[in-house]
């Protein structure tokens, strides 16, 4: 069987791409080593090495969450509101593989990102594509009086009873604290909305990933801590997200 035959007959849907991927990485013996692991189910990022995300190769490590297509939402949102300010001031909270924080340093020049994260595989794998981040349970690591222009937030939303719904590559491969939202999914969320108005500055916004079904529910957990909240939902990513903005 070609390698295309051996990945479909796995349930690869994309086939074809991800043989194109393999070979390109590797050939003879170590090419059939990464075709075995993808096959067995592991992720092809992981296998990889590498996510695309914004047309960047991020980094990624084994057992670190792989950023998603539809999280390029929060970049296309942060972008207009960060290249309005000089030398804006972002902070990628739950950062994972600092994905978000690196497409916005690619994508506004002068701008200062920190990433922040609680997973300690994550930390080593996101300060391979961020030069600064810290580690620790969200703002907790970060030094005291620091105010953000703009915080990028993609804590996990997926609530317990449905991690066990999940695709394979994610309950399997990825870290249950990546993943795990508590009882609704937004125990993060409404802990975020508590505690972000300390660490913004006037005006200071927060972006934060969610779903369709959650939106309305993480929207009114920022407004009841004094910001004024919408949701923005992109078909073509199939990504929702929140954007609250601290009420002057």
């Amino acid at each position: 069987m070609t390698l295309v035959e051996r990945l479909r007959a796995a349930g690869c849907v994309f086939a074809e791409e991800e043989a194109a991927l393999l070979e390109e990485t590797a050939r003879g013996e170590a090419l059939e080593a990464l075709a075995q692991r993808r096959i067995s189910g592991e992720p092809l990022e992981v296998v990889l090495g590498w996510a695309g995300f914004r047309g960047l190769r991020i980094a990624i490590d084994p057992g670190v969450f792989v950023p998603r297509r539809r999280t390029e939402l929060l970049v296309e949102l942060a972008v207009p509101l960060a290249r309005a300010g000089e030398a804006p001031r972002i902070l990628d909270l739950c950062c994972g593989s600092g994905a978000v924080g690196a497409a916005l340093r690619a994508e506004v020049p002068g701008a200062l990102v920190i990433g922040a994260e609680l997973d300690h595989a994550a930390v080593l794998c996101a300060r391979r594509n961020l030069p600064e981040v810290v580690e620790g349970d969200l703002f907790s690591p970060l030094a005291a009086g620091s105010r953000f222009d703009l915080v990028i937030v993609n804590a996990p939303y997926v609530p317990t009873e449905a991690i066990g719904l999940m695709p394979p590559e994610a309950r399997l491969y990825e870290p249950l604290v990546a993943l795990d939202g508590g009882d609704d999914g937004l125990d993060l969320h409404r802990r975020v909305a508590a505690e972000s108005g300390a660490w913004l500055a006037p005006g200071g916004t927060v972006i934060i990933e969610t779903s369709r079904e959650q939106a309305l529910r993480t929207a009114a957990a920022f407004e009841t801590n004094g910001f004024d909240a919408r949701v923005e939902h992109s078909e073509e990513l199939d990504g929702t997200a929140v954007v609250a903005t601290l009420a002057r």
